[in-house]
């Protein structure tokens, strides 16, 4: 059977591309609350909304389930907007056009919104479906999850009824996720000075791009080129070749939780310095084409006279040196791996944004650990940084490690029915993200839980992808294990 004539594979890609018509970037999620819960009302279901638009769908248990516990299947209803330089796209306004790609499904030059429009799909179906029984269900879908999961932060106690939990925002089918890192971001601002530049300098841009970014958690242990840090060496390739210059503008990265993968200057220099500085740039981009050959293999660094013409204003060189420097000396990737878990990175840090304002640079940065201390004590040093710089340093409230529970009753039973059906042992995993289902239990004591997902790859970047085959398969597990769950 071809992947896509599975039938709930064909109803589930049906939902979610009627999801993905409806403009759903965090923060803007009212439009696809509204038709969450419009759709919910038109099959009889009760909804509830509450201050921040959580959304909270009640779905009857089938005959012979009515008094069985009821199953929270929970998503979030925000996407991470992501898009190559050459796409037009208006998140705020256009419908994500879908490719079906052979056994893929992508996007058109944008984030797909699989993280996590398939798990509102997924459940979508489960409430409708008259084949395989259930319990009670709720589905709870979230906002604003990929911003700092503030949706989840939200959560009132009691809100949910339910103490059994199948997050469905993982992203590797035959494998449970019981547990996660916590997370903190942290907004660096550091003020600069400007001034009108020598006279007759020339304006140009240094552009450092084609970077793969990703998941700034799962992807941040692969070692990809971050676009700040490239742009970073390059200007401080040109200062140590001789090149006087000036930072006019300064713009990189896009989402906390993206590593970048563009960066650009507007820069002013003498004009003697323009070929020699456009011949610095290629040999660093040449430079880190090489070192970073495998992981980002169209990176490119590029320096062109600008076609606007000289700005009027521009930072100083004490200013400009500080730009260079800040970018060089914030943290960025791998910080520890566990020494209990093989393979598993414990701490991090992605350099995610960097913006020149009026008259400060600002740094965004996000840090994950699942260790607490070490999440605050990275956060410190990024303040010290900022410190260091004449600047200061703020972190968000953050969110706490998921703590894995290896004695969980879901857990187990979850593993004795995907052997059964597969013959094969599930992976069990902790993950260098952030999930929901720590939050959610501590505003629920008590509750059982576990994270599963259909094959997802390189999330939170254009190159996102869903494997429609793997949607079908976890489907099926799930169908089962909810009527296991009598």
């Amino acid at each position: 059977m071809n992947d896509i004539e599975h039938a709930k594979t064909r109803e589930i890609l049906s939902c979610f591309e009627q999801i993905s018509a409806i403009p759903r970037g965090s923060k803007d999620e009212e439009r696809i609350a509204e038709w969450l819960a419009a759709w919910a009302r038109e099959q009889g279901f009760e909804v509830q909304v509450d201050r921040v638009r959580n959304t909270l769908i009640r779905v009857p248990g089938s005959p012979g389930y009515e008094g069985s516990p009821t199953v929270v299947l929970q998503g979030h209803m925000d996407m991470v907007c992501e898009k190559t330089p050459d796409s037009e796209h208006d998140f705020s306004t256009d419908p994500i056009r879908l490719v079906y790609d052979g056994e893929w499904l992508r996007a058109d030059r944008t984030t797909l919104g699989a993280d996590n429009g398939i798990a509102i799909a997924m459940a979508m179906v489960a409430a409708l479906d008259r084949e395989s029984p259930h319990p009670p269900l709720e589905l709870l879908f979230t906002v604003d999850e990929e911003t700092g999961l503030t949706g989840a932060i939200s959560l009132e106690p009691g809100f949910i009824a339910g103490k059994l939990l199948v997050n469905i925002d993982s992203e590797d089918e035959g494998v449970f996720t019981v547990g996660c890192a916590g997370g903190v971001d942290s907004s660096s601002r550091v003020p600069v000075e400007r001034e009108a530049p020598p006279a007759g300098w020339t304006a140009c841009e240094l552009s450092a791009g084609g970077m793969k970014g990703g998941h700034s958690g799962i992807d941040i242990a692969l070692g990809r080129a971050n676009a700040i840090r490239v742009l970073g060496r390059t200007l401080r390739a040109l200062g140590q070749g001789g090149i006087d210059l000036r930072i006019a503008e300064l713009t990189g990265g896009s989402a906390h939780n993206a590593i970048p993968r563009d960066a650009r200057a507007l820069l002013l220099l003498p004009e003697a310095a323009v070929e020699p500085a456009r011949a610095i740039a290629a040999e660093c981009g040449r430079i880190c084409a090489g070192e970073f050959q495998t992981t980002d293999p169209e990176l490119a660094v590029s320096l062109e006279r600008s076609s606007e013409g000289a700005p009027t204003r521009a930072l100083d060189a004490a200013s400009t040196g500080k730009a260079i420097d800040l970018m060089l000396a914030m943290p960025h990737g791998v910080e520890a791996m566990s020494s209990e878990i093989e393979g598993l990175v414990q701490t991090s840090d992605n350099l995610a944004r960097v913006d020149l304002v009026e008259d400060a640079i600002e740094i965004l940065t996000s840090q994950r650990s699942s260790v607490v201390s070490e999440l605050h004590a990275l956060s410190d040093r990024i303040e010290g940084v900022a410190r260091l710089a004449g600047g200061e340093g703020h972190r968000s409230e953050g969110y706490p490690p998921w703590t894995p529970n290896m004695d969980s009753p879901l857990l187990a039973r979850s593993l004795a029915l995907y052997e059964r059906m597969y013959g094969k042992k599930p992976v069990v995993e902790v993950i260098h993200a952030g999930l929901e289902c720590g939050l959610i239990a501590d505003r629920n004591p008590g509750m059982d839980m576990i994270s599963i997902g259909p094959d997802i790859r390189d999330p939170h970047c254009p190159d996102e992808r869903v494997h429609v085959g793997s949607i079908g398969r976890v489907w099926d597990f799930l169908a089962a294990l909810l009527a296991d769950l009598r």
